[in-house]
């Protein structure tokens, strides 16, 4: 391979070959969304969750960052922001994977075999330890009510508080309903 950029075109092209639904969201090759199918023999089958994929620059050599758009109930996944936490992807990444790795392998195990003893997710991971049935339940209700095929393709990515407001988005927030009219 050349260069990082022509890895990158050819990683896509192997995915997008691969039957994954790709959506570039924008001119580059370095952020794009993925539909993802829960695996089979698990409670998140039937599942259809939007991956949000952002590859560095310094991408193979760097970890690409990869989150969930709608939500879905894992001990490590955040619930709000989506991140996820897996330990190949995150810490032990080497350039000998590829994309394919990430959805055909990496996703798939985190969501066969959870790790609740290192959650970003509490609630998941208590209730997964205190009780597998009841979790798999709220996982089945989280799938059911977020994670429907219909409904992947328009799942918004939610903005975190920490993001700062765009001019357009400031000045169209009117001050009063934030803080409620005065006292007279």
């Amino acid at each position: 391979m050349s260069s990082p950029s022509k890895r990158r075109e050819m990683e896509l092209m192997k995915l997008m070959m691969s039957d994954y639904k790709v959506e570039m969201m924008n001119d580059g090759m370095q952020e794009f969304y993925v539909e993802f199918n829960g695996p089979k023999d698990s409670p998140y089958h039937g599942g259809v969750w939007r991956i949000r994929v952002e590859l560095p620059d310094a991408y193979p050599y760097k970890s690409p960052s990869i989150g969930f758009v709608n939500k879905i109930y894992h001990p490590n996944v955040d619930e709000m922001s989506g991140s996820v936490c897996l330990d190949v992807i995150n810490q032990t990444w080497s350039p000998m994977f590829d994309l394919v790795n990430v959805f055909e392998v990496f996703l798939p195990q985190l969501l066969l075999y959870p790790n609740p003893s290192d959650p970003l997710n509490g609630e998941a991971a208590a209730l997964m330890m205190r009780d597998r049935t009841a979790y798999e339940e709220k996982v089945k209700e989280y799938r059911e009510k977020y994670a429907k095929p219909e409904d992947v393709a328009g799942a918004e990515e939610v903005k975190s508080s920490d993001e700062e407001l765009s001019e357009d988005e400031y000045a169209a927030s009117d001050d009063e309903e934030i803080a409620g009219k005065p006292d007279l």
